[in-house]
């Protein structure tokens, strides 16, 4: 009789959240399969089978992270006037990622910590921060030209080069923020990029 295997004694999605949580906490390199094994509380075996190597399961977990995001930003869009979501996001880099983590507020952008860490070497990784990159100006064009449309926002500038200056604003706050921020140059920075956009 051929064998079947041992079933799986775990939740494969509750297991990659947790995994989320120690690769953007730690970041790729730093974080061990042993590391995981010990906090997952699963076999290295299962986790392989599961998952595949370590960085397989890191880009499934980036993706993961993509997703939530993605939903948790547009929501944050759609609450009314533009412009002080916008500031809200900017001022909070880390505001939108604590609503996916349950255990407090891991360091900076996973996206952002990817390119830092794996692009360009990785291709794989590579496409997928440019895809969530991508969508991040996409969403932000898409709520910048009805914010136009409205009145709100200045169209002295197409609502895609002002999605693309944001989106090198919040990573680039998102990043320094992980080295210790100065918080009054900070809101100096935020509100005049907020400044600029309104209408």
């Amino acid at each position: 009789m051929a064998r079947t295997g041992r079933p799986r004694e775990f939740d494969r999605e509750q297991t990659l959240e947790r995994a989320l949580e120690l690769f953007w906490s730690r970041g790729y390199g730093a974080t061990s399969i042993q590391d995981l094994v010990d906090a997952l509380g699963i076999e290295r075996g299962s986790l392989y089978g599961a998952f595949g190597d370590k960085r397989r399961f890191y880009l499934e977990a980036v993706r993961l992270y993509w997703e939530v995001y993605e939903r948790h930003l547009i929501a944050a869009l759609d609450t009314g006037p533009l412009l002080p979501a916008l500031r809200e996001i900017l001022t909070h880099p880390a505001r939108l990622d604590e609503l996916i983590s349950d255990v407090g507020v891991p360091q900076g952008c996973l996206v952002g910590n990817t390119t830092a860490e794996l692009v360009p070497h990785d291709s794989e990784a590579t496409e997928i921060v440019t895809r969530s990159y991508r969508r991040f100006t996409d969403i932000l064009s898409g709520a910048l030209r009805r914010a136009q449309a409205a009145g709100e926002v200045t169209d002295a500038h197409s609502p895609e080069a002002q999605a693309q200056l944001l989106l090198y604003v919040v990573q680039g706050l998102s990043l320094v923020s992980r080295a210790g921020l100065d918080r009054a140059a900070a809101l100096a920075a935020i509100n005049t990029t907020v400044g600029g956009l309104r209408a």
